[in-house]
């Protein structure tokens, strides 16, 4: 079943929006918000809406969120504010992420919303990377007077954003333009920098930041250890994600993209990465993708909603499955055949690409190159509790997947809101006892 990277679930109309907050009760213990890891005050701004009071709505979400038409999209819904509205009950919860991503969508298409813009004289803070973390720190800083200055690897900035969520979910104008409201706080952004190659940590204090956060994620991939998993013919999900991405935006050619027309493909693993990996390499043109998980479906750490499009794209599953041994082709870059052991079964069938999404780890450019940035024995950068994200060393900061905690976006964005609170805490401290000094 061949499908387009058009993303597949539409926005309320505005008629459809109001009616749907006009739904909401306003319990007075809102379970809904208490569901959300950023604490979203969800009553409140959908009472806005269904008023008809776009700006004041998007003012309570800008409390809390700087990612509202992202959380919109691609939040865990069901597993948080909506899985926790009481009237899912009744099966008829309220669309909450739908609601969130029309006020965001809507208020950026009508230009409703302008900031203003808090003079720049608490401190200077470095933000390593720009996917949700450091997105949502230096938002969170720039609206509280830090001055703050990104640095990002790519060519663009967003990270797992633009480079890891499919088009057909996360549709990449939809960050560009999260990312501009950010921009407009102030936040100033260099692409095409590596930090741990073109700089170091050392480097941005020698260049006057009161702190550095690190929010990097974790771009290293975990490896099958089974024989002929180094052949050319298996790939990385994250990898092959990336590269979509790139092509999609014309930063790579077709041909760097592996899989083509008529492939067959294994991806390996259950997790909202896989379930994006299958969905993709259909759109890219394989014949057949086939998920293979060790569990079974109710161990699977993918969304049941992501399952479900999966299933629907025609996708197909392997419970209690493990590919045992991959053949290659010797007169290609792809695959012959593998072994798949079910339940005990050995079966041997044909196949072009086994990718892999196991999860990943993060790479060590930064904490090779910096002295006292402490890990633990998996690469994960070691933070304290108090001040809460602060590394071994003195002045930096880290969180998001880089630290192992989250898991999601919005996961990555609530430990992010922590830090940034323990930055803001910290910069004033240090230039509180450099006056008494």
């Amino acid at each position: 079943m061949t499908q387009d990277f058009k993303e597949v679930n539409e926005s309320y109309t505005l008629p459809e929006a109001i009616r749907e907050a006009q739904r909401c009760l306003h319990c007075k213990v809102p379970v809904c918000r208490k569901g959300c890891p950023i604490g979203n005050d969800i009553p409140e701004w959908i009472g806005e809406l269904a008023k008809g009071n776009f700006g004041n709505a998007m003012a309570i979400i800008n409390k809390r969120s700087n990612l509202p038409a992202v959380c919109g999209r691609v939040c865990a819904h069901e597993r948080q504010c909506e899985g926790n509205c009481v009237l899912g009950k009744k099966g008829a919860h309220i669309n909450i992420g739908k609601l969130e991503r029309f006020v965001a969508d809507f208020d950026s298409e009508a230009g409703i919303t302008h900031e203003a813009i808090p003079e720049k004289t608490r401190g200077r803070v470095a933000v390593i990377g720009s996917g949700p973390a450091g997105l949502t720190v230096a938002g969170d800083l720039a609206r509280r007077g830090f001055s703050v200055e990104i640095f990002e690897m790519e060519r663009e900035a967003g990270g797992v954003l633009m480079l890891g969520i499919p088009e057909y979910r996360l549709p990449k104008a939809v960050v560009r333009r999260e990312i501009k409201k950010i921009e407009n706080l102030g936040v100033v952004i260099h692409l095409n920098t590596t930090i741990g190659e073109q700089m170091t940590i050392d480097n941005l204090f020698r260049q006057n930041f009161d702190a550095i956060f690190i929010g990097t994620g974790a771009g290293k991939p975990t490896r099958l250890d089974i024989p002929g998993c180094n052949n050319p013919g298996v790939r990385q999900g994250i990898r092959f994600l990336r590269r979509v991405s790139l092509y999609e935006n014309g930063y790579m050619d077709r041909d760097e993209v592996y899989v083509h027309e008529g492939d067959k493909v294994f991806v390996v693993g259950c997790g909202n990465t896989a379930m994006d990996t299958a969905r993709t390499a259909l759109r890219m043109g394989a014949a057949e993708v086939t998920v293979v998980y060790r569990r079974t479906i109710n161990e699977m750490k993918a969304l049941r909603t992501e399952y479900d499009e999966a299933v629907k794209e025609g996708v197909k599953f392997m419970w209690k499955s493990n590919i045992v041994k991959i053949d290659s082709d010797p007169h290609a870059d792809r695959l012959s055949n593998i072994t798949i052991d079910t339940e005990g079964t050995q079966t041997t069938v044909p196949a072009d690409f086994v990718i892999l999404a196991l999860g990943s780890a993060p790479a060590s450019r930064i904490v090779s190159t910096t002295n006292g940035l402490d890990v633990d024995e998996r690469g994960y950068v070691v933070t304290r509790k108090e001040p809460y994200g602060m590394s071994s060393r003195v002045g930096v900061f880290a969180g998001g997947d880089v630290t192992e905690r989250p898991a999601t976006v919005v996961e990555a964005m609530r430990e992010a809101k922590m830090v940034a609170e323990s930055i803001e805490r910290y910069v004033d401290a240090v230039k509180l006892m450099e006056k008494i000094k």
